[in-house]
């Protein structure tokens, strides 16, 4: 082999490129760190607790007609709200008696130092009704079972402010807001009242045409805060219901 030949070869050899890296094998401290994508929990911003007090506040600024209150027999709040609720949808009179509420409230009966959370009517022998006062609506109401009349001017009745229906209906909506939470803490406060009374236990009725007489508690309503006593009548036991301010305890 003549010496250009061997020259021409070495240089072949010298221009030989090495062969490139798989672009596929990058090196580990190279690679991008993969971001984790934000899962719809966290892109979701947290709703805001809304005060069911104020929430009441607002709807009762909003609702049409005005609220108004009607009396009835103790103990039949919710049979006149019921009764009512009937005939506004039969007679067709939905487009002028729009609501019917009986307020409630929750409180603690403390008996024998035991505690039980019990719901009773409020404002016992009273119904708000939330309507567009016409004669027929009116008519409607005042003649429903259980109905004595409406409060104030017996025809032409005064409504209620909104500060006076939000007193009466508060308290129902944190009983409402309490069913709702019984699991969980920061459970809206509740009132407490010391029953007193014993079925069996014998009082002296202090008020109406029983006064002075003796009788014995057969039964405690305390939704209504009343007592059904056993007064004798010409020898005779007749059940008798009374408020707890209508008896005193025998000593």
């Amino acid at each position: 082999m003549s010496d250009q030949e061997l020259e021409a070869q070495g240089n072949d050899e010298q221009f030989v490129p090495a062969p490139e890296a798989d672009a596929e094998q990058a090196p580990a401290d190279s690679a991008v760190p993969e971001t984790e994508q934000p899962t719809a929990e966290s892109t979701e911003a947290a709703e805001p607790e809304v005060d069911p007090k104020d929430e009441l506040r607002t709807k009762l600024r909003r609702q049409p007609g005005e609220w108004y209150v009607i009396h009835s027999y103790a103990g039949y709040e919710n049979r006149v709200k019921v009764n009512l609720e009937t005939r506004a949808q039969t007679l067709n009179m939905e487009d002028f008696i729009y609501e019917i509420q009986v307020p409630m409230e929750e409180v603690v009966e403390i008996k024998n130092t035991t505690k039980k959370i019990v719901r009773r009517v409020r404002i016992p022998s009273y119904v708000l009704v939330r309507m567009d006062l016409t004669d027929e609506s009116w008519g409607v109401v005042r003649h429903t079972p259980g109905v004595t009349g409406f409060v104030g001017n017996a025809h032409d009745p005064t409504p209620l402010s909104l500060d006076e229906v939000f007193s009466m209906l508060e308290h129902t909506v944190v009983a409402e807001e309490n069913d709702k939470s019984d699991s969980k803490p920061g459970r809206a406060p509740i009132s407490e009242v010391n029953v007193d009374f014993e079925v069996g236990e014998s009082v002296t009725v202090n008020d109406g045409p029983f006064e002075t007489l003796p009788a014995t508690i057969s039964e405690i309503k305390l939704e209504t805060q009343q007592l059904v006593v056993l007064v004798s009548i010409f020898e005779r036991e007749t059940p008798v219901t009374l408020s707890f301010s209508q008896v005193t305890k025998i000593q």
